[in-house]
């Protein structure tokens, strides 16, 4: 038991040590979405991985400039980008309709609606919506939902690791670095899709050169 707490003990250092970048990834994920993420991560702060307060601040700041982007988009090209992708026309319009029937309620909770969080303030940018006042209400309800999934997770935790013990932080770690892998793979993607296509133009022009090649002998 002694051994197993020494390595417990080592493994906060190394999460303490290197634990901004939790924080950047944090801003990152919460940008585009990141619920699970966030209660997640509320639950490492309360295991001492991590600060709660600058937690909630980086999910709180990555959300509000997330939906600021997407609201900015809705305004400037909302009608083009429907066009280009008309999978995303019923949930934009189911969206513009609860903002029409509940309106300020509705930028306040957008973010704990199932279906709709991802397009809603790219369906408020759509509408008459001033920026100013989306982005007043929008600081407000970031705030909110980042005090909310964090929180949750942070007293989750205190059961959690009731059950488990010192467990519970080996789940935590392994379950950190799954996010932080998934987070590379999907900011990898252009480079790795440009590397694709760069060998299949480099095949293709091999092949056309060999074919060149047969024609003429």
């Amino acid at each position: 038991m002694g051994g197993n707490g020494a390595s417990v003990q080592e493994i906060l250092a190394k999460i303490q040590e290197y634990g901004d970048i939790f924080y950047v990834i944090t801003f990152l994920w919460t940008a585009v979405e990141g619920e699970t993420f966030v209660i997640f991560a509320g639950y490492a702060a309360h295991l001492g991985l991590l600060s709660l307060p600058t937690l909630i601040a980086c999910a709180w700041i990555g959300s509000f400039c997330g939906d600021q982007v997407y609201f900015f988009l809705g305004r400037r090209y909302g009608a083009t980008l429907i066009k280009k992708f008309p999978k995303w026309e019923p949930r934009v319009a189911r969206a513009m309709d609860l903002l029409h029937r509940y309106n300020t309620g509705f930028i306040l909770s957008f973010r704990f609606i199932y279906g709709v969080r991802n397009v809603s303030s790219f369906a408020v940018g759509m509408s008459g919506i001033s920026w100013a006042r989306f982005s007043i209400l929008n600081f407000i309800a970031a705030g909110v939902w980042a005090v909310s999934f964090a929180g949750t997770g942070y007293l989750f935790g205190a059961a959690f690791k009731d059950m488990l013990g010192d467990y519970a932080l080996y789940i935590t770690v392994g379950m950190l670095i799954g996010f932080i892998t998934l987070a590379w793979w999907i900011m990898s993607a252009p480079e790795r899709r440009e590397k694709r296509l760069a060998r299949q133009a480099a095949q293709q022009a091999a092949q056309s050169r060999a074919s060149t090649h047969t024609n003429g002998a």
